[in-house]
């Protein structure tokens, strides 16, 4: 063992007995920066969480999607029955875009609108959406159990339903539905499925409380209407989503021309755009809230920095008595920066495994979404660390610069 190495293992030793010595003052200090770590963590975590929870949000409506709806009714003073939206889209329009548009993989029109679902005197207020099997597949929904309703069902206009998982609950509690046979509004209908779960979506609204029925079957058994309230657009790729958006638009155009000055008829929901708008707005927050649980751990920097300073101040005597019997000031300095390393790797180390412990019960017992990622808490470990070892600088250069004569006289 060399002499330099010896030497460092005796100033370690010497900071475990002095950081020892003073229990409480080394807790009160480890504990300011193992607060900044750990809420550091807790709150990447947070962070994270938002994140992956608004791209799995927008992926359970369809990724590399437009949604084409009808734009706003325009009011009319003294008419007594207004529609609350424009009626011009047709069923045709979804085989019209997905034959004219390059860069569309399937096209299918849907409708939805408020009903209540009946079975054995339970009422339930829902959302009906009826759709093609094209519609299923570009808006991802796949049967749990049971199946999904057929092309000739669908073009019979057979009186079938599948039941989100939450309405299928809240109509049959435990039992199974499927081949059971419930009611939309009067008209009854076999429940051939339960689809496979699908969360909420960006607005917070549950995908899993509706129920689907062939499109067909929705416009003339139950809603009596010949227009449809939407047109779901898939396109190859999310990087042709805005040139897809344009053609759209184009085609639509052709087939229901507008006067000259008057509004667009129809809107267009880009779901390229939703997702950047979405994460945009989580990676600002994720941002503000590390900034404000890094503050944290600068204040937990602030208070190794004074109890070393403290430090100092008490050990004026022990230090010009070293510096009598031969120590150099680069040993006095090294000894007040291990200390002070020692008090911010221990804050770290604990504030690590507080963060994850937290943020783990909090996934485990709260309702929020939480993703803990260790390159955060790496991060935190080394900057907390390194504002430890700068908070131990000043003290370090002002104790390495007491003259051995009068430190002991001050002491």
């Amino acid at each position: 063992m060399t002499r330099a190495r010896a030497r460092l293992l005796k100033l370690l030793g010497l900071s475990f007995r002095i950081l020892s010595a003073h229990r409480l003052r080394t807790a009160l200090s480890i504990s300011g920066l193992l607060i900044g770590v750990a809420a550091v963590i807790v709150m990447a975590a947070v962070g994270a969480g938002a994140e992956r929870r608004v791209v799995e949000r927008v992926r359970a409506m369809g990724s590399n999607l437009l949604i084409v709806t009808p734009a706003p009714a325009p009011r009319v003073a003294g008419r007594a029955r207004q529609t609350a939206n424009l009626t011009v889209l047709r069923a045709s329009d979804a085989q019209a875009l997905a034959e004219a548009a390059a860069g569309v993989v399937a096209a299918a029109p849907a409708v939805l609108g408020p009903v209540v679902a009946r079975f054995e005197g339970r009422n339930v207020p829902t959302t009906m959406l009826g759709t093609s099997g094209a519609g299923l597949s570009i808006r991802k929904l796949r049967a749990r159990s049971g199946r999904i309703f057929d092309e000739t069902e669908a073009r019979e206009r057979r009186r079938v339903v599948m039941l989100g998982p939450s309405l299928a609950g809240a109509l049959f509690g435990n039992d199974d539905p499927v081949g059971r046979e419930i009611r939309l509004g009067g008209v009854p209908m076999e429940v051939i499925g339960v689809l496979a779960a699908r969360g909420t979506d960006v607005s917070g609204g549950d995908l899993d409380h509706v129920v689907v029925t062939p499109l067909e079957t929705a416009m003339r058994r139950v809603l009596n209407i010949s227009y449809v309230h939407a047109l779901y657009v898939e396109a190859r790729s999310g990087a042709g989503l805005t040139a897809l958006e344009t053609e759209v638009r184009g085609i639509l155009e052709r087939r229901h021309p507008r006067r000259a000055g008057a509004p667009e008829p129809w809107l267009i929901q880009n779901q390229a755009v939703l997702l950047r708008t979405e994460l945009g707005a989580s990676r600002a927050l994720r941002r503000l809230i590390v900034a404000t649980a890094t503050l944290a751990l600068l204040i937990g920097g602030i208070g190794i920095l004074a109890t070393m300073l403290l430090s100092v101040r008490e050990r004026v005597r022990e230090i010009g008595l070293r510096r009598a019997v031969g120590a150099k000031a680069r040993d006095i300095h090294l000894q007040f920066l291990m200390e002070s390393g020692l008090l911010a790797g221990a804050g770290a180390v604990l504030g690590v495994l507080t963060g994850v412990a937290v943020a783990g019960l909090a996934a485990l017992l709260g309702p929020w979404d939480l993703a803990i990622s260790w390159l955060p808490a790496l991060l935190a470990l080394v900057v907390s660390t390194g504002i430890g070892v700068l908070a131990g600088l000043v003290p370090a250069i002002r104790a390495g610069k007491l003259q051995p004569i009068e430190a002991l006289r001050a002491g």
